[in-house]
């Protein structure tokens, strides 16, 4: 029955006034007015994720008969314009709505049963074509449906989205490397002067630190791959067919490229997020990571007359606006930033996760919170690791005649000395160059303690970083 621009929508609660020219019904007009809480929707891969589950849902059926096939190929239609965000706008309930996801599934649900009913030539609400609980949602549950969703819209977030841009990261450091090996710059341990260390050894360590979080990435893709779907409820099956959800998992695995497969143990996948946990703790990695590289390169390119001045970053935008020609490290703060957040983000899923929080019994009821999270984690490293490396290291430069004269005036170069001399002796040196303003060569000379000759071979500093490429 439509009034005006609106129109009466029913669910099992009653009835329900929706915009007439809404496709979703009364379970989300209802979720609307109970959780206006933070303007905050469900990330575009979590809702293309939720269509990808109910077009395979209703292939599945289909392909079983168990779904008229007018019906069964409306839903597939409706759930591909879910699937491409063409629907978008249909999808208003709030990250914090009720823990299971109900709310969304059932939007999702509603949309789809809604579209589909148009695509078959009848009007939004007529659910004697679809019905969006008997069709849409046929051998499946909120409770399997949500951790799914979750779990593929991360694993593609993770795989195909930051794993890729990683890669090029790990690529651009390894490149630095080896640009940078001829540098030597003076070690530092606890922020002070410490041993000779060749600038690429520095950024190969990086391009190693990144590689480490590509496995961490992998691992955790692959607990991702585990879905709940054929759970329904608690993780019984009740109400899903015999061999539906092997089959859905085989459709959405063609349809992403991953190895999703059903849950080995249904119990455990819709009670606990413990792979939703993995998840986030790779990407914590993979966040301190980033921030650790980013904080160094901007520690090192400090100054650049009063501080460091080892690298020279790439200048993208005035730095003050009081004090003329000042540039400032931004990218690298920016992706500093951006690691706090996601260890933030971390933080948050891990409190979701915990017994008698969210994980309570045969559910984990914060589940809408966890995947928001886990999405955001994911998108925001995708940006900040591609604004880094096209904004600040594709440019960055090592300053070798910088490096070269902070090698030459460490104190910690008398180590080299230390077999030669003895360790006393040779902090005798150190006291005695840093009370009086000299190099520990011009200390040895001055002591004849060892000839120029002796010491141009025992304060060479490249020969002090290991093996010489």
């Amino acid at each position: 029955m439509h009034v005006g621009k609106t129109r009466i929508e029913t669910d099992s609660m009653g009835q329900m006034t929706v915009p007439a020219d809404a496709l979703y019904g009364a379970g989300t007009a209802r979720a609307v007015e109970n959780f206006p809480v933070s303007g905050w929707r469900m990330p575009r891969l979590f809702l293309a994720a939720l269509g990808l589950i109910k077009q395979a849902c209703a292939r599945a059926h289909k392909d079983a008969g168990r779904l008229d096939a007018d019906k069964a190929d409306a839903i597939i239609a409706a759930a591909g314009e879910v699937i491409d965000g063409k629907l978008d706008d249909q999808f208003p309930v709030d990250v914090f709505q009720t823990g299971s996801g109900t709310s969304t599934n059932m939007n999702a649900n509603e949309v789809i049963a809604n579209r589909a009913i148009e695509i078959l030539g009848g009007k939004a609400g007529d659910k004697s074509l679809v019905h969006p609980n008997d069709h849409v949602n046929l051998g499946q549950s909120s409770n399997d449906v949500i951790p799914a969703a979750m779990h593929i819209s991360a694993a593609v977030a993770i795989h195909h989205e930051l794993v890729q841009v990683l890669r090029k990261l790990q690529r651009v450091l390894e490149e630095k490397a080896q640009q940078f090996d001829p540098v030597v710059k003076i070690g530092r341990t606890h922020l002070m002067d410490a041993v000779p260390v060749r600038m690429g050894q520095i950024f190969g360590g990086y391009a190693a630190q990144v590689s480490n979080v590509l496995g961490t990435l992998g691992h955790a893709v692959g607990r991702l791959c585990e879905l709940p779907l054929g759970g329904t409820a608690v993780g019984t099956g009740l109400n899903a067919p015999k061999g539906f959800a092997k089959e859905v998992c085989r459709l959405i695995a063609g349809n992403t490229s991953l190895p999703f497969e059903e849950a080995g143990n249904h119990f455990e996948a819709q009670g606990a997020r413990d792979a939703a946990l993995v998840a986030s703790a790779a990407l914590r990695s993979t966040a301190i990571a980033l921030g650790r590289i980013a904080s160094d390169i901007r520690l090192m390119g400090s100054g650049p007359r009063c501080g460091l001045g080892e690298l020279q970053l790439p200048a993208v935008q005035p730095g003050s606006s009081i004090m003329p020609g000042k540039v400032n490290p931004v990218i690298c703060e920016s992706v500093i930033q951006v690691a706090c957040q996601v260890v933030g983000c971390d933080a948050a899923i891990a409190a979701g996760c915990t017994g008698g929080v969210g994980s309570v019994l045969e559910l984990n009821v914060a589940m809408p919170m966890i995947a928001a999270n886990l999405l955001n984690a994911a998108h925001l490293l995708t940006g900040a690791t591609q604004v880094f490396m096209d904004k600040c290291l594709v440019g960055l430069r090592a300053n070798a005649e910088r490096c070269g004269q902070l090698v030459e005036q460490s104190l910690a170069m008398v180590t080299a000395l230390a077999p030669r001399l003895g360790y006393d002796r040779a902090a005798e040196v150190a006291k005695q160059a840093q009370a009086e303003g000299k190099t520990i060569r011009e200390v040895c000379l001055e002591k004849k303690l060892l000839s120029a000759k002796e010491l141009d071979e025992l304060l060479d500093a490249r020969k002090q970083t290991g093996v010489i490429k």
